[in-house]
């Protein structure tokens, strides 16, 4: 039974050490980044966002620069006013065609006519602030970007950190495997010499089992990190990462301020969103104002089609006034009022809500700073205890129990401590998140 478990441990090792070397790529912090800024998808999807903000505003020129559309139509008819007017257009009319007989009975006639038209808006004050609207809120699109790019930099920070904890936690758990085997062949020695019994040998072969089986969870946990950190860069192969460098407490000052600021790009953001439903208010209450616009034509007509023998032109303005829509044009405004006055309650409570974060994360910052310290501490003092009873142990004066729960115990803390330095640094990057600007 005890090289059974012997050589299990001792091929698990090889297969575990195997399987990470083939498949650890080792990467860094930067690549990441960089990785995820060129490929992540919700940069991506921001941008798209973006994009069609940016097409809606390029839509609202229409509000000072002409429409111009050209046509080409042709027809055949008899129809009395249709005949006498198509000779008129193409300037063939003689004093026969004012014979009663044939202004009343026409022969079919037919008629090509080009016409190039162009509309100029001249004074549209509901356009204009639609186009103060559609502006804002591509600003505001813009923003949402920047802060997308920002958000995926504090998860690149955090998974990466996350990778650095898993692989901690492998070292930690393989080194307490190798104490472990070290203690059952200590254990086993003295149980052949008469010193121990048969139970306690039990004992410290049920510990070698459970550190294997937190050494698989950790492994695990490798590659969970691994496959998160994939689906930030969008790298569908899933593969295993090895951070380049080791988990360590950063060195990074973050300046704390007493709230948010409002030039932060998420809170710019709804701030202009705020100011585009503002500028959609006033376009709804200036439908009741008179449009003026000016329009004009060119008209070219044969009895040849693609021909022009015959020209005309026609320009003018026109002022529109839409006096009364039934209730339509109040009730519109009025939603989009409230719908402002909306944004404007949305926006005060995302901002105290962002400084309820920002006080959150500092007394987090802070807590983790005095963990920090205690779990340093502690661990220093479990190693110390492992160390004392592990000689007594060998010596005979310690028992086996005693030495299990040192053994476990400094594990224990060595976990805590790379989780708490995970805390810390991760207090930290969020901290600079909440307060960038």
């Amino acid at each position: 039974m005890k090289k059974i478990i012997y050589l299990f441990t001792i091929s698990f090792l090889l297969w575990s050490k195997i399987i990470t070397a083939q498949q650890a790529i080792p990467i860094t912090k930067t690549e990441a980044l960089f990785k995820v800024s060129e490929n992540n998808t919700s940069i991506r999807v921001s941008e798209e966002e973006f994009n069609a903000a940016k097409a809606d505003y390029r839509q609202t020129n229409a509000v000072f620069l002409p429409s111009i559309t050209a046509s080409h139509t042709g027809i055949a008819t008899t129809n009395p006013l249709m005949a006498f007017g198509s000779k008129l257009n193409q300037e063939i009319l003689t004093q026969n065609d004012f014979n009663p007989t044939l202004l009343n009975n026409p022969s079919q006639i037919e008629n090509f006519a080009t016409k190039f038209e162009i509309q100029q808006p001249l004074i549209n004050f509901d356009g204009i602030y639609q186009r103060k609207a559609a502006k804002s809120k591509m600003e505001a699109m813009s923003l949402k970007q920047q802060r997308t790019s920002e958000y995926l930099k504090l998860e690149v920070e955090k998974a990466y950190m996350q990778l650095q904890l898993a692989y901690k936690g492998v070292e930690v758990l393989e080194k307490a495997l190798q104490t472990a085997l070290a203690n059952k062949k200590l254990a086993d020695n003295s149980f052949k010499q008469g010193y121990l019994q048969r139970a306690d040998v039990l004992i410290v072969e049920v510990r070698v089992i459970e550190v294997q089986n937190q050494l698989q969870t950790a492994k695990s946990n490798v590659q969970n990190a691994s496959n998160y950190l994939s689906f930030l860069m969008n790298d569908k192969t899933y593969a295993i990462y090895q951070p380049s460098d080791s988990l360590s407490v950063t060195t990074i000052n973050v300046e704390t301020s007493e709230k948010v600021s409002e030039n932060r790009a998420d809170i710019k953001a709804m701030q202009l969103a705020s100011n585009a439903y503002e500028s959609l208010n006033k376009a709804d209450k200036m439908t009741f104002l008179p449009r003026l616009n000016a329009f004009g034509s060119y008209e070219l007509y044969d009895d040849q089609i693609f021909q022009g023998n015959a020209n005309g032109y026609l320009f003018g303005a026109q002022l529109s006034w839409d006096i009364f829509q039934g209730s339509k044009r109040f009730g519109k405004a009025q939603k989009s009022k409230a719908e402002f006055e909306k944004s404007k309650l949305e926006y005060d409570q995302y901002v105290s809500q962002s400084n309820l974060e920002l006080n959150k994360a500092k007394r987090a910052l802070l807590d983790a700073k005095n963990k920090l310290n205690l779990t340093a501490l502690a661990m220093e003092q479990s190693k110390e205890s492992l160390r004392i009873r592990g000689n007594r142990f060998k010596e005979g004066l310690e028992k086996t129990s005693d030495l299990l729960l040192a053994e476990t115990q400094y594990a224990q803390k060595q976990l805590e401590y790379y989780q708490t330095i995970f805390e810390f640094n991760y207090a930290k990057a969020y901290l600079q998140f909440l307060t960038k600007e």
